[in-house]
């Protein structure tokens, strides 16, 4: 009993450091910067050389624990892995960012002290001076990728691009980010390399959208204000129709140009009445005002016609003929004295 749980536990110990390991060949020295001048600056505003790490899986691997170093003293395989782990600087534990997701990269600044920052490693890197970069896994035995880095100019660094290294120029240096090549990158990779999860083309998708559903309610408010105006119009059209109220107004101007003509005359010609034409005037005036609905002339013809109603010698005489008695029918009438 006690052998097979010896066993059981022998094999479990050999799965997980050979999962540890494979894991551990994912992670890759991607890029390296000796002579920094003008690149990125660590949390207290200096500038250091720095080495960019990248993890080529689609799984997260925690490379705490793991070596780096410049001394190529460690390829001797004599020496027992304390030997080779005092020549080395690990990367220490208590930083989330060694928790590398997938696709993800890691900055570690050398030269620099690590009670400083967890990503500050005591390693030596030379300014201008070509030099050899080692990682090592944990054990402190197995070499995880390795490279020698030319001299480099200030802010140049040597980088690896599609499995091939290169030395870029200040203005393409990438860190934190995966590698390119300025002259051969289009647009979509660029946009992949900027925004690996899409949360940029998500808010950009979303704000055009958004953007668009703002446009057409604009458009359809003010669409709906208008139709609901046009709709009003033509309900006062309705009622009130423009042309014939325009008509009114013209058939108004011509009658009181006419009936000043007729007043003008009336007053010119003796024995007719001013009162006699305000009245017809009026009476016409009321009857165009009850049907104005009706297109007419709007002439009002008044023909003067001497009566001789209210002629004074005639109504006098005859009324003396007719209530005076003849002299022989006639009473006497008493005189009154005449006083003296």
């Amino acid at each position: 009993m006690n052998k097979n749980r010896l066993l059981l536990g022998g094999l479990l110990l050999t799965c997980s450091m050979t999962m540890s390991a494979q894991g551990a060949k994912n992670i890759v020295i991607s890029e390296v910067l000796t002579n920094n001048t003008a690149s990125i600056v660590d949390e207290f505003g200096r500038r250091e050389a720095w080495i960019e790490l990248a993890n080529t899986s689609y799984t997260t691997y925690n490379v705490r624990g793991m070596f780096i170093t410049t001394n190529p003293k460690v390829l001797d395989k004599s020496l027992s892995a304390p030997e080779r782990i005092k020549l080395m600087s690990v990367i220490p534990s208590g930083d989330d960012r060694t928790a590398m997701g997938a696709r993800k990269h890691l900055l570690l600044f050398c030269n620099s002290n690590p009670t400083e920052g967890k990503l500050h490693l005591s390693v030596e890197v030379p300014l201008s001076e070509p030099v050899w970069l080692a990682l090592y896994n944990g054990n402190g035995v197995e070499l995880i990728d390795s490279v020698t880095i030319p001299a480099l100019a200030a802010d140049q660094s040597y980088a690896r691009t599609n499995g091939k290294w290169s030395v870029k120029s200040a203005d393409n240096v990438t860190p934190g980010i995966e590698n390119f090549i300025a002259a051969s990158e289009t647009k979509v990779e660029k946009f992949k390399r900027e925004d690996p999860y899409g949360i940029a083309m998500a808010i950009m998708a979303m704000g055009i959208v958004f953007t668009c559903l703002a446009t057409l309610w604009i458009f359809f408010t003010l669409f709906g204000m208008l139709m609901r105006h046009m709709e009003t119009a033509k309900k006062v059209a309705n009622k009130q129709p423009i042309k014939p109220i325009t008509k009114t107004v013209e058939k108004t101007i011509e009658i009181s140009h006419k009936t000043g003509n007729v007043l003008q005359e009336g007053f010119e010609k003796k024995g007719i009445d001013m009162e006699v034409y305000m009245a017809v005037i009026g009476m016409a005036l009321r009857q165009y005002e009850d049907d104005v609905h009706d297109v007419e002339s709007g002439i009002i013809t008044i023909k003067p016609k001497d009566t001789g109603w209210d002629d004074e010698y005639s109504q006098m005489t005859h009324l003396h003929e007719a209530f005076i008695p003849s002299s022989h029918n006639a009473p006497t009438i008493p005189t009154t004295p005449e006083l003296h």
